[in-house]
């Protein structure tokens, strides 16, 4: 994968990236869906495939990208489909760090170090050219405004945008509510940025649903009281992100 083009969670990010005040917002869920925007990134780049509800590797080939090859070698290790939902809620230890860090090295943003309350050292993150950010911002407008399908980039970080709660960030107030209800819209379509984003959702709100068994056959029905063994569980079990950051960041 060249680095020419900036990936979805860099994008993502940005998107996030308060131009006045530095902070991120939706931190806690952002992280969700950084993770999320992995996926599809990995997807764009013919690595991965949906498989159902579940991700398959189908070509483990490194992308040139770090973060993303990382990524893609823990996946590939699971040796079979994992459940995007266990993925994406699985721990993900300072990944919003990491590319924080990753654009301040690419020349993006500027690192301002403050502190929280007087003491606790707090490091913001200051754009240097927000002309990138409003090239991101122009191609989900375009979409929102002209109605016209969009390419599965922007399609899928309009998706990972609702996913994550930036709708209201993107477009505040009641002046906002259409172009949110068009932004959750166009969630549609991308099937592989549809099927993080809900996902993504689904974590948030604390589903992890887990795949709906077979009817019993005729005949063999269990006994009055009885419970169903519980299905082993599968992919990476869904915790709280949770853990000290080398800097902290200002929420």
């Amino acid at each position: 994968m060249g680095r020419s083009r900036r990936t979805l969670p860099e994008e993502l990010l940005l998107l996030a990236l308060d131009p006045a005040t530095g902070t991120t917002a939706q931190p806690q869920s952002l992280d969700l869906g950084l993770a999320g925007a992995q996926l599809v990134e990995l997807a764009l780049a013919g690595r991965i495939a949906p498989d159902g509800d579940r991700i398959a590797v189908v070509a483990p080939r490194p992308t040139g990208d770090p973060t993303l090859d990382c990524a893609l070698e823990l996946l590939r290790r699971r040796g079979a489909p994992v459940r995007a939902v266990n993925w994406i809620g699985g721990p993900r230890l300072g990944l919003r760090q990491t590319y924080l860090s990753h654009l301040e090295r690419c020349g993006m943003v500027h690192a301002v170090a403050g502190q929280m309350c007087g003491v606790l050292p707090t490091t913001r993150y200051q754009a240097t050219d927000n002309e990138i950010s409003r090239e991101i911002r122009s191609r989900l407008d375009s979409a929102i405004r002209t109605g016209v399908p969009p390419d599965p980039r922007t399609a899928a970080l309009a998706a990972l945008a609702h996913a994550v709660g930036l709708g209201k960030h993107l477009y505040p107030g009641n002046e906002g509510r259409s172009s949110r209800s068009r932004l959750r819209d166009l969630i549609r379509h991308d099937p592989m940025g549809g099927l993080v984003a809900h996902a993504v959702m689904d974590v948030q709100n604390g589903v992890a649903a887990q795949p709906r068994r077979s009817p019993a056959p005729a005949g063999r029905q269990a006994a009055p009281g009885a419970r169903s063994a519980p299905e082993p569980a599968r992919g990476v079990p869904m915790q709280p992100r949770r853990g000290p950051m080398a800097r902290a960041v200002a929420h």
